[in-house]
């Protein structure tokens, strides 16, 4: 029996009974000895949700906390119980680690989980959970303080005899010696938060004249994140893999991995799609991975999930000590895809006292699986993340071997105060091949109005040819830019461009049906009608390309006379459907019959097919005032490329700059972006923001003298 269908069709539990060598008895006495019946969860979002669902699953109690952002969020419907903490920042409410603590006792909670983020390696905040006899569902302290301070790790896993890369991990943080020891380490040179995480706090400098910029961005962000300016620097290996392991050690002295996952496709130094096992690695790397992995998990005295990342030679696959987050990853659930277990039953089964379940011996590796991770962002733009709500949001159904991890739901919020993430598509397959092609397909089965996401571009990255073939590494979005940002097709575009004017047009005329009756009497649309004119003309935009469909109604049902421009007419049939997955057109363009997704939302017609989301823009009406910023102004100031909060503007009226330099800084999702000016100038006027204001997107912060 496939050890999946165990975990899917049988609790967790009855799979360990059935499938590993371990004792019924044994784990029942440890079940009644158990002290955790309620645990509080201090986190959000998809992460939240995820450890309420195995909390639920094994009759434990669970405790939500909220921000005043997220009052109606998934994970504080789906908790027992729930509990206010703060504001919307996190600074004031996630990581209000008095207010958490205060909440645990008021629920009688036994225990705190902390997901991922947050507070989730902070060992001044597992400390106090065990001061307040509350289990901390985590490491201990002293591990958490070894591996998070990546100098103090790097010196440790050298002794345990795991090969670390060269670079300085010294307490003197003078700027000057920071300084020497980048020119002996050498460029490109890495630059990383001690305390860092998430890619906070990282940065590359290319050159010696890069150093100092770059270094003063990457203390700023990484006091933001962890309240921690302390740098570390290494060499930086260009273009390597990166691959982890899953680790769990119990209480007991027992230590194990779960494989390797290759987590190497980034943006922003950020995973945006991993895969388990790591495509293309020997079994002998894949064991030499793994040893190394409990050798560091044993030489901290670790106890619960952590990950130890390495960083891989993508040729010879050498690989080299990196750091160990201490906690679960965003990535868990392939490498519970391909070893059929729960890695949070193990976390709360571990901190309540048991010893692991299993041994080395009975983890089996079974087939392959991907996870992408859906974010509200603009990947042609730098990958900027965007906040507002998501007006339309459907997304595949799971099945067994289909996950879909998310803490939000169509008509909520993605919050400017927090990470970006929709939804995490977790797909299993036999093997890496059908994996991937079981990812494609349900890609694109996600239909998002509201905001831009991800989803078109992890098609394309999915299917692009260096990522199937499995030649993946850090640098792979760069060097492979043309074939995920390809110039569109025209011929493609007309045809889309059709489709969405018909169902435009169908829609309209669905809306306006009970206008065309009269006492219960419909009146078709090819009807002789006063004044009434069987063609109409859509005007739409996409990609910056213009297309005016013009439409003629037929006296067959369902069948349109369609030219695009000056092009030829064709016959076109359309009409409109729906199912769970809500609306559809129905089209025969070309000889080609296509069932496609729909949506008409405000001012824009969405088409859903196997290439991912178009969406046309319905220009406005000449006659309608439409804001925006005239061009030449636009050329004279410096605006927020997101939503965020302001937190530093760097000149005053009347300053003298030149192009390129830093203007403002604006935090957004958790992430820093320096605003540039386009030009050089003088500033005429800085907006009366102060810091910790909130700023939208195209908010002109900066006015630069008109040289006109």
């Amino acid at each position: 029996m496939h050890y999946l269908r165990y975990l899917y069709r049988n609790s967790p539990l009855t799979t360990l009974q059935n499938n590993i060598r371990y004792n019924h008895a044994q784990i029942k006495e440890k079940v009644q000895r158990t002290q955790i019946s309620k645990v509080l969860i201090a986190n959000r979002g998809e992460i939240a949700c995820r450890v309420m669902r195995t909390a639920k699953k094994l009759g434990v109690r669970t405790v939500a906390v909220y921000s005043d952002a997220d009052r109606h969020a998934m994970h504080v419907e789906m908790a027992d119980e729930a509990y206010h903490i703060g504001p919307a920042p996190s600074t004031q409410s996630y990581l209000n680690a008095s207010k958490i603590l205060e909440v645990a006792k008021k629920s009688n909670s036994q225990a705190i989980h902390p997901g991922y983020g947050f507070l989730s390696e902070n060992v001044e905040f597992c400390e106090k959970c065990a001061s307040e006899d509350i289990i901390f569902i985590g490491p201990p302290p002293s591990a958490i303080r070894d591996m998070g301070i990546k100098s103090t790790s790097k010196a440790i896993m050298s002794a345990a005899g795991v090969p670390i890369v060269r670079g300085y991990h010294g307490e003197d943080q003078n700027i000057e010696r920071l300084k020497a020891e980048a020119q002996r380490i050498g460029f490109p040179l890495m630059i990383k938060a001690v305390r860092g995480g998430g890619g906070k706090g990282m940065r590359i400098a290319m050159t010696e004249s890069d150093f100092l910029p770059q270094l003063e961005s990457a203390k700023r962000e990484s006091l933001k994140s962890f309240g921690d300016d302390n740098m570390l620097l290494e060499q930086y290996i260009t273009d390597p893999r990166h691959v982890e392991v899953q680790v769990f050690a119990d209480m007991h002295g027992n230590a194990v991995h779960l494989f390797e996952r290759d987590c190497s496709v980034q943006r922003r130094h950020q995973k945006i799609i991993e895969e388990a096992p790591a495509p293309g690695l020997s079994e002998e790397t894949r064991r030499a991975l793994g040893e190394a992995a409990v050798r560091a998990a044993k030489a901290v005295g670790y106890v619960g999930a952590g990950t130890v990342e390495f960083i891989l030679h993508r040729v010879t696959h050498e690989f080299h000590f990196m750091e160990m987050n201490t906690r679960l990853q965003v990535e868990h659930p392939i490498t519970e895809m391909i070893t059929g277990t729960d890695l949070v039953e193990w976390q709360l089964r571990v901190a309540a006292g048991e010893p692991l379940p299993v041994t080395q011996e009975d983890i089996v590796r079974n087939g392959h699986a991907v996870e992408c991770r859906i974010y509200a962002e603009e990947p042609a733009a730098g990958f900027l993340p965007r906040a507002g709500t998501l007006h339309r949001l459907t997304q595949p159904i799971a099945e067994e071997f289909v996950r879909v991890e998310t803490g939000v739901r169509e008509g909520q919020e993605v919050s400017v105060h927090y990470d970006p993430m929709i939804a995490k598509l977790v797909v299993w397959g036999r093997d890496r091949t059908e994996a991937l092609a079981k990812t494609k397909a349900k890609l694109t089965e996600y239909q998002v109005a509201g905001l831009e996401t991800n989803v078109n571009f992890l098609l394309r990255l999915s299917g692009a040819s260096a990522f199937v073939a499995g030649d993946v590494h850090t640098a792979f979005i760069p060097q492979h830019e043309a074939e995920l940002f390809p110039k569109s097709d025209t011929v493609l575009n007309e045809n889309r461009a059709i489709q969405a004017a018909l169902g435009h047009l169908l829609v309209s005329q669905a809306q306006l049906a009970t206008n065309d009756s009269w006492k219960g009497i419909s009146v078709p649309s090819t009807a002789f009608r006063p004044n009434y004119q069987l063609q109409k003309t859509v005007p739409l935009r996409f990609d910056e390309k213009d297309f005016t469909v013009t439409v003629q109604y037929t006296d067959v049902p369902n069948t349109y006379r369609v030219q695009v421009g000056d092009g030829e007419w064709r016959s076109v049939e359309a009409y409109l459907s729906s199912n769970e997955k809500g609306l559809r057109l129905n089209a025969l363009i070309d000889d080609k019959i296509s069932n496609i997704g729909l949506l008409t939302y405000e001012q824009q017609v969405h088409v859903y097919d196997e290439t991912g989301q178009t969406v046309f823009v319905l220009p406005h009406p000449k006659f309608q005032a439409v804001s925006g910023l005239d061009p030449a102004a636009a050329a004279n100031s410096a605006s927020s490329p997101t939503p965020g909060v302001l937190e530093r503007i760097l000149v005053n009226k009347g300053d003298k700059v030149v192009k390129g330099q830093p203007l403002f800084v604006v935090i957004a999702m958790k992430m820093e972006y320096v605003v540039r000016s386009p030009r050089d100038g003088v500033v005429e006027a800085v907006a009366p923001f102060k810091q910790g204001d909130a700023v939208g997107k195209g908010t002109q912060v900066v006015m630069l003298e008109d040289q006109s």
